[in-house]
């Protein structure tokens, strides 16, 4: 107890140092607090499943014009097949590969909601609690729908006895509620507001392609495909088997399967040349959590500056208390109980702090993380962090200061601090050197996203507008097409069955004279209507583009990339025998019209070259019982310098006139293509907000040091401008010493930041050069801010009257 009592009483008697010493520390402390709680968050996903040990996503590795790619989406027919024939299987589950949002109508409330198709083995395998209803019974008809308890609540209100009630989805097909179940947590990978039989959708795409092979051939990819494993199975055995299984069953086909681990999925989640690179969402997970340790030691640091540079100050005071009989060990307590008083005022401090920024920083990661000081974890975490921060920070203070000689001490002998001096000069050169490293990698991220938005993309995405008009519009899009362009805002308008930068639907089993055998490859196909080339603002560099649909129905143009897979000497007039829209076994000729430049589909950091080719198809057909094509995107180009709401109301005046059953929805592809840079962007601002958070805690622990350092040579200055020094001179001989680090911060900074960030580049095909710039402009932006700091001290010491400063003398 006397031991924290003269704890707070030299904390009470030295309060600007120990308020700087705790701001810091609670800063330090805050910055991590939140980064951990977004950690905790990111390395909890999928952990509420009670299988997930045993839970697997069956991934293909599938060749894409050359170049290996993993994909989550599998052939429908997958599912039940290795159930049947692949032993340690206990079940398989299939849910659709995308988020469906579809219209609802419950009485007389019309809302949308974003669910999945899935087999009933969903609410076995994973861990999703029913409120009413069972996982028995669920599924038990066709036409059912299960919904979360909130999506129930949006529907019905507060009536939650819902069993047995209809409603009628995207105005064609009513389904009846079978069950509700509990809310998905957050952080679970699989989300959903509702799910509905995978049997309903295959129903309604065999009766649209007007035949039921759809899940029988191994061609056709569409859903995910979940796999649980008996307890006692050996996974590796199941890959074994699971390899080649497709070429098994299909000989023509060369695509191949693993399993992929539930705890994997959500921060494992990216792939190169077929296999996992150890990369994805645990990169930020890893980069911030390192950040989060960074400013913590950065706030010790600080800590222990100031502590061993204030020796002088207490000196005396430890040579009495060694006088009057206190060993080492009882000096060192006490210290260390100083230390851990400041950390526990820090942490204090740092909870009001989290608490003020938390909402803000969900807004940045798009969470709704709470401090949850309920949870025991969390308090736990909370003390660690106080107890390393105490120990950490005074752990060389206290043994520094504990070794002095009372008796050199008593005689008033200048203290030898030249090892300390050292050390407290290493430890700011080490604070400077991280803070510039993060701001070096906060500008070079902040380039590669520039970068990569200012490519080009093979397509103009400026005043592009995206409406998914929720089913078919095939029959009236002339209509559509022609009210459009008579608002005189809209300069064209085409139609298509797939979003413009989506990078999935492919086909591996188009033909043409001279493929080889080896010449396996998936190609991306989309069906448009002829004006879709000029409304995207594609360029067609060989050939015509489509022309109309009565002429071009058996046209195709492709991308150049697969023209020179096809023929490099050239591919105009040349056939290209399709198997889409035909049945099963059956190709449609198909003539090569045109050649458009390579454009960016997919992963956007990707180079260009990606094989594609459009189908030419009428409009009319879109919808037709013959097709399996699905045409409800509508792509509208809006004229220069007409983006405005009157623009938009105009177009969706047109769009719900000839679409009254579904709300206009709109997309800029501008903001489409955006979202695609929204980890990135994330590491980009939580990088810079911590690094100038850095550099604060930094100059913190600059301004005592300089302020303790103008201080003890207070009558040195006293003498210089005495004998003429001006203040000029004074305040640069105070600075010097500071700059001096700061300057060998930087020289150790650059070549390290240029190795983090050059091998971070590593991962992206489409990259910057790292400028000598990038460097230049930090290190002159640090010693701007740390001459900004200490001058204030060094400036006021050399005001200071001599008169006052050498009176003592």
């Amino acid at each position: 107890m006397n031991v924290l009592k003269t704890a707070f009483r030299n904390i009470r008697s030295n309060k600007v140092y120990s308020a700087l010493n705790i701001a810091g520390l609670a800063i330090g402390i805050a910055c991590a607090g939140l980064i951990f709680l977004w950690v905790a968050n990111e390395v909890s996903y999928d952990n509420f499943n009670v299988k997930k040990d045993r839970l697997y996503n069956v991934m293909i590795n599938a060749d894409f014009g050359g170049n290996k790619f993993v994909m989550g989406s599998t052939p429908r027919v997958m599912g039940k097949t290795i159930k049947a024939e692949i032993p340690g299987i206990a079940n398989v589950c299939r849910v659709s590969d995308e988020d469906i949002k579809a219209l609802f109508r419950a009485g007389d409330k019309s809302l949308y909601a974003v669910g999945r198709y899935a087999d009933p083995a969903l609410f076995s395998m994973f861990t999703l609690p029913f409120v009413q209803g069972n996982a028995e019974s669920a599924f038990g008809r066709l036409r059912s729908v299960v919904l979360t308890e909130k999506t129930a609540q949006r529907f019905f209100g507060g009536d939650m006895n819902v069993l047995g009630k209809t409603i009628r989805m995207n105005n064609k097909q009513d389904y009846v509620v079978t069950g509700i179940l509990k809310n998905i947590p957050e952080n679970s990978t699989l989300q959903a507001d509702w799910f509905i039989p995978y049997a309903a959708l295959s129903a309604d795409v065999n009766m649209q392609a007007g035949n039921n092979t759809e899940d029988q051939v191994w061609d056709s990819y569409g859903p995910f495909t979940y796999v649980e494993l008996e307890p006692n199975a050996d996974v590796t055995t199941v890959n074994r088997r699971l390899h080649n299984f497709i070429h098994q069953e299909d000989a023509t086909q060369t695509n191949t399967a693993f399993l992929y681990p539930m705890p994997r999925w959500h921060l494992y989640d990216q792939f190169t040349d077929g296999k996992e690179n150890g990369s994805g969402r645990i990169s930020q997970v890893r980069l911030l959590s390192v950040i989060a340790w960074v400013i913590l030691l950065i706030a010790c640091i600080n800590f222990m500056n100031l502590a061993t540079a204030r020796s002088e100050k207490r000196a005396k005071e430890i040579g009495v208390r060694k006088v009057l009989g206190s060993g080492r060990r009882r000096l060192v307590l006490q210290f260390i109980s100083e230390s851990l008083v400041m950390s526990a005022l820090a942490t204090i401090a740092a909870v009001g702090l989290i608490t003020f920024a938390l909402p803000a920083f969900n807004t940045l990661v798009e969470k709704d993380l709470t401090i949850g000081l309920n949870n025991p974890a969390h308090l736990l975490a909370l003390l660690l962090i106080t107890l390393i921060c105490g120990l950490l920070a005074g752990s060389y203070p206290s043994l520094y200061l504990s070794s002095f000689d009372p008796v050199k001490v008593l005689k008033g002998l200048k203290i030898k601090n030249g090892s300390a001096a050292t050390i407290r000069k290493g430890l700011v050169v080490l604070q400077f050197t991280v803070s510039v490293v993060f701001i070096i990698s906060t500008i070079v991220i902040y380039q590669q996203i520039q970068h990569v938005k200012s490519r080009d993309l093979g397509f103009n995405k400026d005043n592009l507008v995206e409406i998914d008009m929720q089913h078919p519009i095939g029959r009236t899009f002339s209509v559509i097409r022609q009210q459009l362009m008579s608002t005189g805002v809209v300069s064209n308008a085409a139609m298509t069955d797939h979003v413009a930068i989506y990078g999935g639907n492919t086909n591996n089993s188009f033909n043409w004279d001279g493929k080889g055998p080896n010449d396996k490859f998936d190609i991306a196909f989309r069906n448009v209507t002829p004006e879709f080339m000029s409304t995207a603002g594609m360029h067609v560099v060989e050939g015509r583009d489509f022309r109309d649909e009565a002429a071009d129905t058996a046209s195709a143009i492709v991308t150049q990339s697969l023209a020179n897979k096809i023929d490099k000497n050239g591919v105009i007039g040349k056939i290209i025998q399709s198997p889409r829209g035909r049945k099963q076994g059956e190709f449609k000729n198909l003539r090569i019209v045109g050649v458009v430049q390579d454009y960016v589909l997919g992963n956007i950091y990707n180079r260009t070259g990606a094989p594609v080719i459009f189908l030419c198809h009428a409009s009319s057909n879109f919808d037709s019982n013959l097709s399996q094509f699905d045409g409800h995107f509508l792509y509208v180009r809006i004229k220069d310098n007409k983006a405005s709401q009157q623009t938009l109301a105009a177009i969706a005046s047109v769009i719900q006139k000839n679409n009254p059953e579904f709300p206009f929805q709109y997309r800029f592809v501008d903001d489409q293509f955006n979202e695609q840079f929204k980890s990135e962007v994330q590491t980009s601002s939580l990088s810079g907000i911590f690094a100038t958070l850095a550099i604060v805690i930094s100059c913190l622990g600059l301004f005592s040091l300089a302020a303790y350092t103008a201080e003890r040579r207070i009558k040195e200055v006293g003498i210089r401008k005495v004998l003429g020094a001006s203040v000029a001179g004074l305040a640069g001989l105070l600075s010097n010493d500071f700059l001096k680090l700061v300057g060998i911060s930087c020289l150790i900074a650059f070549p390290v930041a240029w190795y983090i960030m050059h091998g971070w580049l590593q991962n992206y095909d489409y990259r910057i050069s790292i400028h000598w710039w990038i460097f230049a402009a930090p290190g002159v932006s640090a010693m701007v801010i740390a001459l900004a700091t200490v001058s204030f001290q060094a400036i006021k010491a050399a005001l200071t009257n001599p008169v006052k400063s050498l009176r003592s003398e």
